[in-house]
């Protein structure tokens, strides 16, 4: 069973960067993919962003597409989730999580494994 740690959420002004990290204890990465979702208050979490088990291909939801990228270090055991040209709508508890297959799915319930979130508050 892998567990994950989510961290670098914070305080940012629109139009600014942050860098999400996701890390992985109790066992590696290897044969998972990786996606990030978010939740804000009063709504559903919503897939954001996703990385195939070999780290050669992602997917985005179209509210992030050409502001957010995805990669993956096996190395560090960690997914990092790079955020450019934020938004206050951006606002929102994010999510790392970990399931066993070959490419990233868009649903939530296709995940097994979830980090505690870390939030991401942008100021206008």
């Amino acid at each position: 069973q892998v567990q994950l740690v989510e961290s670098g959420g914070g305080l940012v002004q629109a139009g600014g960067s942050l860098r999400l990290s996701c890390a992985a204890s109790g066992r590696t990465f290897s044969g998972y993919v990786v996606g990030w979702f978010r939740q804000a208050p009063g709504k559903e979490r919503e897939f954001v962003a996703g990385i195939s088990r070999s780290g050669k291909s992602a997917r985005f939801a179209d509210s992030v597409k050409g502001r957010f990228t995805i990669s993956m270090d096996t190395a560090k055991n960690t997914v990092y989730l790079q955020m450019d040209s934020l938004k206050p709508e951006d606002t929102a508890v994010y999510y790392c999580a970990a399931a066993i297959r070959a490419f990233a799915s868009a649903n939530v319930r296709d995940y097994e494994y979830w980090g505690q979130g870390t939030q991401v508050t942008v100021s206008s």
